[in-house]
């Protein structure tokens, strides 16, 4: 597996580069946003480490460029207690975040969470169809009546979490368990992020959903539209 580590702090980078490599990541590095993008293309990594805050073009503009290529996993390094920034990073297509300061445990259980993810996309249960909505698990691929629609791996991961038991309403605590797993950082507004981003790739009027239901004062259901 081979991560890109963008940041500008030479002596963090390099941290985290000897953490990922002593547990067994190919470790690719970038010292600011052009490098980060020009690496990215060069090595198509299978995930991204993201710091926000990068000389050239930042950490947003980075993961921007990414998404119009690719959907792999991205995670954002942000500073503690912005939390708007992580609502904004998600907002772009971030799979995940990590605040500084961090442990290397902490960071390596979250890459290794992170992955899983797109490795879930082999788990049992390899299609999922409910009325004109199609999941195909082992290739991560969505069609609505036919036509294809690209998520990341952690818009999947939710969407064929809710999709599996359509009707169900999900609490926003069991969807991120559900994407997160044991990433006990996550906050409860990342799922809001997540689904106003599934929202507006697979609803045709994101502020009258069809599919993606919120249920006031609990959290989501995917709709039952096969009656």
């Amino acid at each position: 597996m081979k991560v890109l580590v963008a940041d500008d702090d030479a002596d963090l980078r390099e941290l985290i580069a000897f953490t990922l490599t002593q547990s067994g990541y190919l470790v690719l590095k970038a010292g600011d946003g052009p490098s980060a993008v020009r690496r990215f293309e060069e090595e198509s990594p299978d995930l991204v480490v993201l710091d926000i805050n990068m000389p050239g073009l930042s950490g947003f503009q980075v993961c921007e460029a990414i998404r119009e290529r690719s959907r792999i996993p991205v995670m954002m390094l942000t500073v503690r207690g912005e939390e708007e920034d992580l609502v904004r990073a998600l907002g772009l297509g971030a799979d995940d975040y990590l605040t500084k300061p961090f442990s290397p445990k902490e960071l390596v259980a979250r890459v290794r969470s992170v992955l899983r993810r797109t490795e879930a996309a082999q788990a049992p249960g390899d299609m999922i169809r409910v009325g004109d909505v199609e999941l195909n698990v082992p290739s991560m691929e969505l069609a609505i009546a036919g036509q294809r629609i690209e998520l990341t791996p952690t818009e999947f991961q939710l969407l064929a979490t809710m999709a599996r038991q359509p009707g169900r309403v999900f609490s926003r605590a069991q969807l991120l368990n559900a994407v997160h797993g044991d990433a006990g950082e996550a906050f409860e507004r990342a799922i809001d992020a997540h689904i106003k981003n599934v929202r507006r790739k697979i609803e045709p009027d994101p502020h009258n959903p069809r599919y993606l239901l919120t249920v006031f004062g609990v959290g989501y259901r995917f709709a039952d539209v096969r009656r």
